[in-house]
C-alpha cells in the first residue's frame, strides 16, 4: 500500500501529467491549472493542428500526436513520454466527441466513433499507461471526464451518454483492480460546460433556456471549475477517493 501525507494547497510539484484533449476546453484548463500547481505538462493531441494551439496555450509543456482511440498509436505515445519522463504520475482523460442525434436517426459511423474515442480510446490509454503505473510500483493518479449525460437521459444523447456511462462503469472496475497498486482512478461529470463543444446546440434556443431552468445554479458550468476538482483528484490529498464520480452539475442531475 502507498500512503502520501495530504497536501491542503492541493500541490502538484514533481508530478508527470498527461492530459488528452489538452488543446481545448476543459483539457487545455486543466493542463494550465496543473501547470500552475507545479506539474510537468503532456498534452496528448489528435494533430498538428491541435499541438500548434497547445504549443501556443501552454509554450513549456511537452506535446504529444496520438489518436486515443488507436492501439497502436497510444502505445507508441506512452512509449514516447515514458522515454522522455521515465514515469507517468497522473493521467487525466479529457479527449472526446460530441456528435449527437436522435436514437431513431444515428448513422451508424457516428455511433462507432464516439464509442470508439469517448470509451475505448479513454481505456486502451487508461490500460496503458496504467501497465506502466503497475510496473514502476509508485502508484498514480488517473482521472477520466464522464458526463452529466451518463447519469440522466438528455435527448439526442444516446451514443454519447452511452459511452460516458461506459466510463463512468470503467472508472469503478479499474479502481477496484488496481487499488492494491496504489492507484486512485476517479472520474468527472459535468454539466455543460462553456466550451467549443456546446456550441449549436446546448448554448441556443429552447434547449439552452430549459437546461438553464433546470439546473438549480441557473447556469453551465465553466471549465476551470472542473479543472479545479480534477486538481484536487490529482493531488495526494485524494488518496482515500478512488472509483468515484464527482458530479459537477449545478444539480442539474438530482430531480
Amino acid at each position: 500500500m502507498i500512503t502520501k501525507l495530504s497536501d491542503a494547497e492541493f500541490r502538484l510539484d514533481n508530478k508527470i501529467a498527461v492530459i488528452t484533449g489538452a488543446a481545448s476546453g476543459i483539457g487545455l484548463a486543466i493542463s494550465k491549472m496543473f501547470a500552475e500547481k507545479g506539474a510537468t505538462i503532456c498534452m496528448v493531441c489528435l494533430n498538428e493542428k491541435e499541438i500548434e494551439h497547445a504549443k501556443e496555450s501552454l509554450p513549456h509543456a511537452t506535446t504529444v500526436q496520438a489518436d486515443i482511440s488507436k492501439p497502436a498509436l497510444v502505445s507508441k505515445a506512452v512509449e514516447e513520454i515514458m522515454a522522455k519522463f521515465g514515469r507517468i504520475d497522473v493521467l487525466v482523460n479529457s479527449a472526446g466527441v460530441g456528435d449527437i442525434d436522435w436514437a431513431k436517426d444515428m448513422p451508424t459511423p457516428i455511433w462507432d466513433k464516439v464509442i470508439s474515442v469517448n470509451l475505448s480510446g479513454t481505456f486502451y490509454i487508461s490500460q496503458r499507461i496504467g501497465q506502466e503505473m503497475i510496473r514502476l510500483g509508485n502508484g498514480g493518479k488517473i482521472i477520466s471526464l464522464a458526463s452529466q449525460a451518463g447519469i440522466v437521459s438528455i435527448d439526442k444523447h444516446v451514443a454519447y451518454s452511452a459511452s460516458k456511462a461506459g466510463i463512468i462503469s470503467m472508472t469503478k472496475s479499474l479502481a477496484y483492480e488496481w487499488g492494491q497498486y496504489g492507484i486512485q482512478v476517479n472520474a468527472i461529470s459535468p454539466t455543460a460546460t462553456e466550451t467549443p463543444l456546446i456550441v449549436g446546440y446546448w448554448d441556443v434556443g429552447k434547449v439552452h433556456e430549459d437546461a438553464i431552468a433546470n439546473t438549480p445554479a441557473g447556469r453551465f458550468c465553466k471549465p476551470e471549475e472542473v479543472a479545479a476538482a480534477a486538481v484536487f483528484l490529482a493531488s495526494e490529498s485524494s488518496n482515500m477517493i478512488t472509483g468515484t464520480n464527482l458530479v459537477i452539475d449545478g444539480g442539474y442531475t438530482i430531480h
